[in-house]
């Protein structure tokens, strides 16, 4: 099986060429992705969806992450990555019913990985019940909805800690329902000025500012 092949991009944003995914990682090129992240509002409150990584994934595995995201393949356009949400979480969604935030450089390291990203980034409110969604195994291991206020003390340092409440799959593939306390670190540690582009679009969408 090929490898996913991506488009390549210099540090201006000018497509530079295609290269092999763990080649685009190892080298540390920038690459396209698409970020969709679900929220709702609960008594005036923004509420945050994120999917747990499964344990077995090459970067961040077993944290907290955006609620669907994936690569853009060679000649893809973002408005193509709408097919993660189907594959990951089983959600039948149009890309014109996604708000754009926009193109959000990101950039993160782990132990032979150079992840830089340009990230094409939505969001979509949805209320379907965490019972409705259905999780691609390889992928995603979890669905925890998380308040955005106290999200953003955590950020900031003001709070050590947060309450996450979804469900988690067990060793069975079962869905567990859960509530639990989640420090910093077990969110991925995208940059903050990702995160805080991406929560100030949630508050603007839900009129909050």
């Amino acid at each position: 099986m090929q490898e996913e092949q991506l488009d390549i991009f210099d540090e201006a944003g000018q497509h530079i060429g295609v290269e092999a995914r763990s080649e685009v990682h190892r080298l540390g090129l920038w690459h396209q992705t698409f970020h969709c992240w679900i929220y709702r509002v609960v008594e005036g409150q923004v509420e945050v969806l994120f999917q747990k990584r499964h344990p077995q994934k090459d970067t961040c595995p077993n944290l907290l992450d955006i609620t669907s995201a994936g690569h853009l393949l060679a000649s893809e356009q973002p408005s193509e990555g709408v097919r993660e949400l189907y594959e990951e979480l089983g959600l039948k969604v149009r890309f014109e019913q996604l708000s754009e935030i926009g193109m959000i450089r990101d950039v993160m390291s782990s132990p032979g990985i150079i992840d830089k990203e340009m990230c094409h980034t939505f969001v979509f409110a949805c209320e379907q019940p965490l019972d409705d969604y259905v999780l691609q195994a390889e992928e995603v291991t979890g669905l925890l909805w998380v308040r955005l206020a106290p999200l953003e003390q955590l950020f900031t340092g003001e709070l050590t800690e947060v309450t996450a409440a979804g469900f988690l799959v067990d060793e069975k593939g079962k869905a567990v329902d859960t509530e639990c306390k989640v420090a910093l670190a077990d969110f991925v540690p995208h940059e903050a000025h990702y995160y805080e582009q991406v929560f100030m679009a949630m508050k603007r969408l839900a009129g909050l500012v």
